[in-house]
């Protein structure tokens, strides 16, 4: 199957980036080259707003650079955009002029409004979050929106970026002194908003410094699933590493572990943009998003209705994306939910388990990925289905959420959930430890049903009699091999429920008289 690539080259005020994408099997757009320039563009923009000769050459160079690289791909869309620095450059037409000389291109410059909007949309398109303030703090401006029910409220962009921040850094006086004059100063831009006080909403943070941000939260906290996406931080996070960076002189801060040494000296103002931020709104928490504005460029522009570009099921969208990639059955996943689902609630209304709606949701979308590791090797399929889940970026759920389903799509039995859990024991109480084992071996249990793969079991009764639950399971085929795989893996339920399970098979043609 031939793929479709897309690229997008991004001119912001201190990085220069392209990316190109490829387009996957779904649909969906999957990352395949990221290159990035330190550009600093903003610095070269003179008394009278004018990029230099020395920022044009600066950008062609790089540009060209990047039309290298884009040669090696067969291309299907290309965009080229630019932002701040060259939005508020007074000779923006010229460089536009001398951008198409050069390279032919016609380079894109996104207005405020743009800029912002972009952002908000990666943020819906790639997070369940359904209302919340986004913040994507560049070189020379800084976008913030509010977005509530997954549209767009409010959108606003301020003329300060890390560049521009970083002066109160590097003026006269004792760091705190620094500090405090920049929070007192980033207090009022914020205030000024009146649609930004007391939200209560999750904090959404775009680009480099907050993915910076996160990255070193990772690396002192020793964190150990992979991904940035949708990572979560509340706000004495954001101010232990503010302090923590603030005592450190400039060339330790080099060496900090998850910071980019170009972000060395421009971090702290942009951490404490945040954290003014989320104390001015009243944040739940920090969520990361790594999708960011040329996320956004791309979701609208391949968004079949372009007047709505919005993905109406972010998550469904994930968990398709891993179906196709792993070639899982969609016949037997929803044959095994329809099983899974009764199963659930005969388990709830007799009283064994203490479920909820929650609950049935988790195990859904476990029906969906449920032993997705045996695609890779069948003989530790359970370790490929939890490293997978557990580590793989899947838009719409946050980092807890998809441990919760690597932890019951990868039950095998209670040994090997007690191994998986182990490094994350501490995250979770004794009690939703013990629901994510049942949900496990339920899951399990229903897969064996099925372990065919040919919908032999078509429907059960279910009862129960003293500390036996008896299944009448009603089949269409021969069900000697899944007749044998049930008895075998039933004990795994069996242990979570403290209950035996009597099985017994019979021939469809028995539940005609119901």
């Amino acid at each position: 199957m031939q793929k479709n690539y897309y690229a997008i080259i991004d001119v912001g005020s201190n990085t220069m980036r392209l990316v190109i994408y490829a387009q996957e099997k779904a649909g969906r757009l999957r990352e395949v080259q990221n290159v990035k320039a330190v550009a600093r563009l903003r610095n070269h923009l003179d008394p009278d707003a004018k990029l230099t000769e020395t920022g044009q050459r600066i950008l062609l160079d790089t540009l060209h650079s990047f039309s290298d690289v884009m040669q090696t791909y067969e291309l299907t869309n290309f965009v080229c955009v630019a932002t701040a620095t060259i939005r508020q450059a007074a000779n923006q037409n010229e460089i536009k002029q001398l951008v198409q000389e050069h390279l032919q291109w016609n380079m894109r410059i996104l207005s405020e409004h743009e800029e912002a909007f972009y952002g908000y949309l990666a943020v819906v398109n790639s997070t369940s979050i359904k209302e919340g303030i986004t913040i994507d703090i560049g070189g020379g401006s800084t976008e913030v929106t509010y977005f509530k029910d997954r549209q767009l409220i409010h959108a606003h962009s301020f003329p300060f970026g890390a560049l521009t921040l970083r002066s109160f850094i590097d003026e006269e006086g004792s760091m705190p002194y620094k500090i405090k004059h920049l929070r007192k100063y980033l207090f009022e831009q914020f205030k000024s908003l009146p649609w930004l006080k007391q939200k209560n909403v999750p904090l959404i943070g775009i680009g480099g410094s907050a993915r910076n941000l996160v990255q070193i939260d990772q690396n002192q906290k020793a964190y150990p699933l992979a991904g940035l996406h949708q990572y979560k931080m509340q706000d004495d996070d954001i101010v232990g590493i503010s302090n923590y960076l603030a005592a450190l002189p400039s060339y330790k801060l080099q060496k900090v572990e998850g910071l980019s040494k170009d972000r060395a000296d421009i971090i702290l103002p942009a951490i404490e943009a945040f954290y003014c931020l989320y104390q001015t709104i009243e944040a739940t928490s920090f969520v990361l998003s790594r999708k960011g504005l040329r996320d956004g460029v791309f979701y609208e522009l391949l968004s079949p209705n372009q007047q709505d570009p919005l993905f109406p099921n972010v998550l469904e969208d994930s968990i398709q994306e891993l179906i196709t990639d792993y070639d899982l059955n969609l016949k037997q996943i929803l044959h095994v939910q329809y099983l899974t689902r009764k199963l659930f609630q005969c388990l709830k209304e007799s009283g064994l388990a203490s479920v909820n709606s929650n609950d049935w949701m988790l195990i859904k979308r476990g029906c969906y990925v449920f032993n997705l590791g045996e695609y890779i090797d069948s003989e530790s399929s359970a370790q490929h289905t939890f490293y997978l889940l557990a580590n793989r970026t899947i838009d719409g759920l946050m980092h807890m959420d998809r441990l919760r389903l690597a932890l019951i799509a990868s039950f095998k039995n209670k040994t090997v959930f007690k191994q998986f859990i182990k490094p994350y024991k501490e995250w979770f109480l004794k009690q939703e430890r013990k629901k994510l084992r049942l949900l496990g071996s339920l899951l399990k249990f229903t897969y064996c049903l099925d372990a065919t793969k040919r919908q032999v079991v078509s429907d059960f009764s279910f009862e129960v009699k003293g500390d036996t639950i008896y299944l009448k399971l009603y089949c269409q085929k021969n069900w000697m091999p899944e007749a044998y795989q049930s008895e075998k893996q039933k004990k795994h339920l069996e242990k979570t429920l403290k209950k035996n399970i009597e099985l017994e098979f019979v021939d469809h043609s028995v539940i005609r008289k119901y």
